[in-house]
């Protein structure tokens, strides 16, 4: 694989790679190390790569591996995600600023409670946006078993968070 083919069809996916990473190791640096090694095999694996149909996916699935493999190496203390910069749309308040960023603080607190295929449904679904076939792809999954884990994960979060509005949790 040549320089400009890496630049084209790899570089493109590493902040996904970026944010799934981060999404399973919950820290930003660990994150770094996970894509920047899964971008180091990729190229080590050179020509071999032509022969993949789903590039994108087939890097989701190394992360994804590499990041389990990371996890069950060693006990790691738990830490909260950093909070993610909010995207604005016009000139909200102050007040609507922060009220959005302790609501996604929260969401991405709750998915991280998640069982394992719950919370990785979620990440590659409703946060980066793959399509069903991508996913089962990813995490070597049934589409309907993707499709039932994203249900009760989403039923899981819904419920969660009108206990968290009505000062319940």
């Amino acid at each position: 694989m040549t320089t400009e083919l890496f630049k084209k069809d790899i570089l493109p996916v590493k902040d996904k790679l970026y944010r799934l990473a981060l999404r399973m190791l919950t820290n930003p640096a660990e994150a770094q190390d996970a894509v920047q090694e899964v971008l180091l095999k990729l190229w080590q694996q050179g020509d071999a790569l032509q022969k993949i149909d789903n590039l994108e996916a087939w890097a989701m699935r190394i992360t994804k591996n590499w990041c389990l493999d990371k996890l069950r190496s060693k006990h790691r203390r738990t830490e909260d995600l950093d909070q993610a910069p909010v995207q604005t749309d016009g000139s909200p308040s102050a007040q609507q600023k922060l009220e959005k960023k302790e609501t996604y603080k929260k969401v991405h607190q709750l998915i991280q409670k998640l069982p394992e295929k719950q919370m990785m449904v979620v990440q590659l679904r409703d946060i980066e946006g793959m399509t069903y076939k991508e996913i089962e792809q990813t995490i070597d999954m049934p589409q309907n078993q993707i499709k039932v884990n994203l249900f009760r994960a989403r039923q899981k979060l819904k419920a969660l968070m009108t206990k968290t509005i009505n000062y319940e949790v």
